[in-house]
């Protein structure tokens, strides 16, 4: 989901750090080297059809509080570097709109938790609205997917774990796309949603389960959720129309970029369509 919060990368020293001491100039090299992974991600996402403005490369927090170095598009979604380079491999398809890859079979039954240690544990609306939004899932009729939840801190066997990054100040969250049948397995709440009430919550939460079992941005196409005119691309992870939703903007539904204050939690009637289209 994007939000007004600005990721921050640091980049490379320019080249005349290198005449400091050895020691200098082996953090210089690393420097230089995000750098040059950062150059190297922006041309590919350009290849791919993002906007490399949109594109950053920062550590991306898992629940027992170690990181992991993630590519970051537009701030909402987080990929391995391996999984961001194989987007190219994916069938582009150039509106409710889905990526190429579901959730398929067993699968379809997902063992989610709420994670409850240390900083990175959900605060109590966040968990509440955790439970709300699993129960928007479960509820719905024509719906192959089963969340079955539980709150704790063994999430290593979990199909998706939810939990709160004390880091980012920012409104809102990110997670990412299905892969390999599988749904994305980690969904971040920013610590800046502290501030909202359990429907908002309950908005973010829902809004990013739903990139993480294959939904793109419901006005991709022009972000005009976020004032902007915009169009995200095809991203390599397809931008499919799901049949029985309209071409245009919908503003009620819940996988718009970006949200209010007074959001109520709630899938819009699209977003039920879709999610019975698509499972």
């Amino acid at each position: 989901m994007k939000t007004t919060m600005f990721k921050k990368t640091v980049l490379g020293l320019s080249a005349f750090a290198f005449l400091f001491t050895s020691c200098q100039q082996e953090e210089n090299f690393e420097e230089v080297n995000q750098k040059t992974d950062l150059v190297i991600a922006k041309e590919y996402a350009k290849k791919i059809g993002y906007h490399p403005d949109d594109i950053t490369i920062d550590q991306f927090l898992l629940p027992d509080g170690s990181t992991e170095e993630r590519i970051f598009i537009e701030d909402d979604i987080a990929l391995l570097s391996a999984d961001f380079f194989a987007l190219e491999d994916m069938n582009s398809i150039a509106k409710q709109f889905r990526t190429n890859n579901l959730v398929t079979g067993a699968n379809r039954t997902i063992d989610i938790i709420g994670y409850t240690g240390g900083s990175n544990a959900l605060t109590s609306t966040q968990r509440t609205a955790l439970r709300w939004a699993v129960d928007n899932y479960n509820r719905l009729s024509g719906v192959s997917l089963n969340f079955r939840l539980t709150f704790g801190t063994n999430f290593n066997n979990e199909d998706m774990v939810v939990y709160r990054n004390p880091s980012n100040s920012g409104a809102g969250g990110s997670a990412g796309f299905p892969s390999n049948g599988r749904p994305n397995k980690f969904v971040q709440l920013y610590a800046g949603m502290d501030s909202y009430d359990t429907n908002v919550n309950e908005h973010v939460i829902t809004h990013e389960i739903g990139h993480s079992i294959g939904f793109r941005h419901s006005d991709y196409f022009s972000r005009q959720s976020c004032g902007q005119n915009t169009n995200e691309g095809d991203g390599g992870v397809g931008a499919i129309r799901v049949p029985g939703t309209p071409n245009g903007y919908d503003p009620q539904s819940i996988m718009l970029s970006c949200f209010s204050q007074g959001e109520d939690g709630e899938f819009g009637n699209n977003d039920i369509i879709a999610l019975q289209s698509m499972y």
